[in-house]
């Protein structure tokens, strides 16, 4: 089945495809090889917006829909396909305040998230546990108006070069199902007991830093728990993951 696109959508197509053409291609082999991040060319698609691009216009955002992000996904992996790794998970934490968000975590994160100012990813994967998010051991117990946190997290995509993240949480390790002791925080750099590891080497969607995270009593807002509610984060996550996994098909096609 083909898709009809808009002359909105054909626009947007054709300004990533120049920039691809214009600001990616000819520097990809030596920033792959180098294992280099792309500092300019995150830069310019900053200014294209397109670290909002699923963050609604009453924010600033682009408000794009599943099959226009796609698009842009596609259109950026015909010419590296790292380059879409920073908006990918991006996006996924993005989504998540978008969707479940108070409006006062959307008014203090969206508009900064639209600029660039703020960007990251997810921190979910443990060292002793993948796929399994029920099973993580990373926790955070409320302490007056923080949640000190402790536990450690791997494969974080934009690690280095990010400064805010979805985090993974148990907050009821005593739930049963498990799930529903899992809650979300949106956590920045900067706080005390926040180590960002080392940068993990990979064969293959170089240029892209993955890393590991480590928590020692570290303090997060109240403030910072998405949604505001305990026990929530299971199903925030996996929201987000569903708009993911469109990005990384997208991705194969590109």
């Amino acid at each position: 089945m083909s898709i009809v696109l808009t002359e909105e959508q054909k626009q947007m197509v054709s300004t990533i495809r120049d920039f691809v053409n214009r600001d990616v291609k000819p520097y990809v082999e030596g920033l792959e090889h180098a294992d280099e991040y792309p500092h300019e060319m995150v830069e310019k698609m900053k200014e294209m917006g397109l670290f909002g691009a699923v963050v609604p216009k009453e924010y600033g955002g682009l408000g794009l829909d599943n099959v226009t992000f796609a698009l842009i996904i596609e259109e950026l992996c015909k010419g590296w396909m790292s380059l879409s790794g920073t908006i990918g998970s991006h996006s996924i934490m993005t989504y998540a305040i978008v969707k479940y968000g108070t409006e006062e975590q959307k008014q203090r994160f969206l508009p900064k998230i639209v600029t660039g100012e703020k960007r990251g990813g997810i921190g979910l994967t443990e060292p002793g546990g993948g796929s399994d998010l029920q099973s993580i051991q990373t926790m955070a117990v409320k302490d007056g108006d923080d949640y000190v946190i402790n536990g450690a997290k791997m494969f974080v995509t934009n690690g280095i070069q990010g400064n805010t993240f979805a985090l993974l949480t148990k907050t009821d390790p005593d739930a049963n199902p498990s799930y529903r002791g899992i809650s979300l925080f949106i956590i920045e750099k900067g706080g005390e007991g926040f180590t960002v590891g080392r940068k993990i080497k990979k064969l293959g969607y170089r240029g892209i830093d993955t890393t590991e995270f480590a928590f020692d009593d570290f303090r997060a807002p109240i403030t910072n728990l998405l949604g505001g509610v305990e026990g929530q984060g299971f199903k925030h996550i996996m929201s987000g993951l569903e708009g993911g996994r469109v990005n990384i098909a997208a991705r194969a096609v590109g």
